[in-house]
């Protein structure tokens, strides 16, 4: 019988791992199963900046100049071998992609200005002890790689090294006190997974999640470990083995470099193994690995497939010169981490920044664990090839190297081509509309009814009382609502008038304690309508001046950023405003409300604006000659989610926000300065920003946070 304390160590974590993420999924979430979890990861993370720092200074000290010279100029050309590989691949798997309809809610990313990425900041510390402290690795790399150049034309270094040696194995040895530890903490971090994962991500992921894992099946566990058995002594199946432990760890914890210390250990034991090996070369592991954390290799360039894959998923058209520029200008990008250049990775392609959530999303459920693994496959399989090329154990199988040459690229291309039809089969409907058109409202509906159209005879003696006599006299508020609002206003798949400024009447009309009586208007009925007394408040409209001149105005409740609506074919069209507005070809429709006549004829001196009475008539086919439409962020990706062939772009430089406010009775100042406070009220207390995150960003809302928000006031 198998002795469950003999198990190897990589056993004994696989073991845990599922065991974790069994118990969680049955199980709720525990904060010391989570304390532990945390603990672990930090645990690891303790020796790991140090150890990168000593074992460059201790690798490149000891070498000579001329050494150093050859070890960098064969490790550049290995390198570059393995991005061109790795790259050739990830723009393969876009054959995985099927044809499917896709649209999202909006998101306030797509207009967040992008941080900027600096090279000389990244990599020179001009304050080492801040870069260590902060963690900022490339410049922790630069140096160490400095301090090890400096050592390596001192006479006197032997001793120095010892210590700094010594140090480090130090380093090494409480690093695998640690992993001792390992399958207790992956057990809490498995547990954690299970417990906190909300299923309903994996929507509208399913296609990115799966190409990853096939192709970092294809790169990590095939294509690098075959080419360390090509050309090297070692055979695949000891290659995957030196990989083993640290690959579940990484997996299992999401951190590269984590487990760093341990696979520099596993590599310098695999070579130390090699027949005749000389000690100087079993040092390479110790100065190639911690290089290989800041370079754009292994998991990181994961962050291309995601690129293409945002790409396909917002329906932007790709072309050659699309994909020079992702490896030209993309792969730089990625000495930073995978988060930091993401924005400017999707701005290559013209694709929304809104994409950028879906890409945590996904880096957090599982990507960033893909990332990890792969990485160190990388980081294994790179340094053997180096220290053996040294040790003049390097040796071509020609055979093997021709029918991998041939036999992985079919392999690679039948996947990719079998996951397409696939996802195909699975014929997933296209679900942003029923999303959309099944939503309803999130705090208590307010007794209502509706009206198609204001009542012929209107009284008179209404306009004569304020507005809140008035109300609480008639025992309803009668509020005027615009057709083709979304995502403001609409009725949804029930028939219920619903929407982001219907929510914030309902809660209006709760508070004053009276009934609801919904009428819908045309814009040009608003300013007559109010001023007879007939309604009381309509729904929101833009704070221009075109609007202000009609109409008192409420304090703005939100803003929206103003954006274009376009076919998605024409995003890059559309990019930047200096294009738009010098392209005398061009027609821009502008929704009535939105249609500020003297800053469109200061802005659109060349470029046509066309006023439109309602965004929907800019997709019949009457209307097919205006190119884009003119609108608020917010609700333009209402409207993709109802035609998601067209696509929302906030054009460079982004443009001050429209603000949203609610027409009432220009006279009527004490109803005014009532809803001043009634909405300062609720944008304290968080009502808006949960309305907000629900209807306009389309985000789940807790029940309970809904009933602690009305609890406010």
């Amino acid at each position: 019988m198998l002795n469950p304390l003999k198990l190897p160590l990589a056993a004994k974590i696989l073991i845990a791992m599922f065991l974790g993420l069994a118990f969680g999924s049955q199980y709720t979430m525990h904060t010391s199963i989570d304390s532990i979890a945390n603990g672990f990861v930090m645990l690891l993370q303790m020796t790991a900046l140090p150890y990168i720092a000593l074992a460059l200074i201790v690798g490149i000290g000891g070498l000579s100049p001329a050494k150093a010279k050859s070890t960098l100029r064969f490790s550049v050309l290995v390198l570059l071998g393995f991005i061109s590989i790795s790259v050739f691949f990830i723009l393969l798997t876009s054959i995985a992609f099927p044809d499917w309809e896709n649209a999202s809610f909006y998101s306030a990313s797509t207009i967040k200005p992008q941080p900027e990425f600096s090279f000389i900041e990244l990599f020179i510390p001009s304050n080492p002890f801040s870069a260590f402290a902060n963690g900022v690795i490339p410049a922790v790399v630069l140096f160490s790689l400095l301090v090890g150049v400096g050592l390596m034309t001192i006479k006197g270094k032997r001793h120095t090294l010892l210590v700094l040696t010594s140090l480090q194995t130090s380093l090494a040895n409480i690093a695998s006190l640690v992993m001792k530890l390992a399958p207790i903490g992956i057990f809490c971090i498995g547990y954690r997974a299970a417990a906190t994962l909300d299923p309903s991500l994996l929507e509208g992921l399913t296609v990115y999640i799966v190409t990853t894992v096939i192709l970092v099946v294809l790169l990590g566990f095939i294509i690098f470990p075959a080419t360390v058995a090509i050309i090297t002594p070692f055979s695949y199946r000891q290659t995957v083995n030196i990989c083993r432990v640290a690959m579940i760890t990484a997996f299992a914890t999401g951190s590269f470099f984590a487990v760093l210390p341990a696979i520099i250990e596993h590599t310098k034991k695999a070579l130390a193994e090699l027949e005749d090996c000389p000690s100087e070369v079993i040092k390479i592991p110790g100065i190639i690995v911690p290089i290989v954390f800041s370079l754009p290799v292994g998991g990181k360039l994961l962050a291309l497939l995601f690129t293409l894959f945002s790409a396909w998923l917002s329906g932007a058209y790709i072309s050659t010169d699309d994909y020079f520029n992702l490896i030209i200008f993309g792969v730089p990008q990625l000495f930073s981490n995978a988060t930091v250049a993401m924005p400017s990775l999707l701005e290559l392609f013209n694709v929304s920044s809104a994409m950028f959530e879906l890409f945590l999303v996904a880096e957090n459920l599982i990507v960033g664990r893909l990332s990890a693994l792969l990485s160190v496959s990388f980081a294994v399989c790179f340094p053997l090839i180096i220290a053996c090329h040294f040790a003049k154990r390097n040796q071509i199988k020609w055979r093997y190297l021709i029918r991998n040459a041939i036999v992985i690229p079919l392999i690679a291309i039948t996947s990719f081509m079998v996951l397409k039809v696939s996802f195909e089969q699975l014929s997933l409907q296209y679900q942003g509309y029923d999303k959309f058109i099944q939503r309803d409202l999130i705090f208590t509906t307010t007794p209502s009814r509706y009206l198609t159209e204001p009542e012929e005879s209107i009284n008179d003696t209404e306009s004569s009382s304020d507005v809140l006599t008035r109300i609480q006299q008639r025992g309803f508020i009668r509020v005027g609502y615009f057709r083709d609002d979304l995502p403001y206003s609409f009725h949804n798949d029930k028939g219920k008038l619903v929407g982001h400024d219907i929510e914030i009447i309902n809660l209006l009309a709760a508070d004053l304690n009276v009934e609801i009586e919904y009428v819908r208007i045309f814009h040009h009925q608003t300013k007559s309508l109010l001023a007879s007394g007939y309604l009381d408040i309509t729904t929101g409209i833009p704070v221009i001046p075109d609007n202000m001149k009609q109409f008192t105005l409420t304090k703005p409740y939100s803003t929206q950023p103003i954006a274009l609506l376009v076919k998605s074919e024409r995003r890059e069209e559309f990019t930047h405003w200096q294009k738009i507005f010098d392209n005398n070809k061009l027609i821009i429709g502008i929704p009535e409300t939105f249609f500020y006549k003297d800053k469109v004829q200061h802005s659109f001196v060349n470029t046509t604006a066309w006023e439109i009475s309602t965004p929907r008539l800019f997709f019949k086919e009457k209307y097919q000659h205006i190119d884009a439409m003119l609108f608020g962020a917010a609700a333009a990706s209402g409207w993709t989610l109802l035609h998601p062939d067209y696509t929302v772009v906030v054009p460079k430089p982004v443009r001050p926000p429209l603000f949203m406010a609610f027409p009432i009775n220009r006279y009527d100042h004490d109803f005014e300065q009532f809803m001043a406070n009634w909405i300062a009220m609720k944008k304290q207390n968080g009502t808006l920003s949960i309305i907000f995150d629900y209807w306009i960003e389309g985000k789940k809302v807790a029940p309970k946070i809904a009933a602690n928000a009305l609890n406010k006031n």
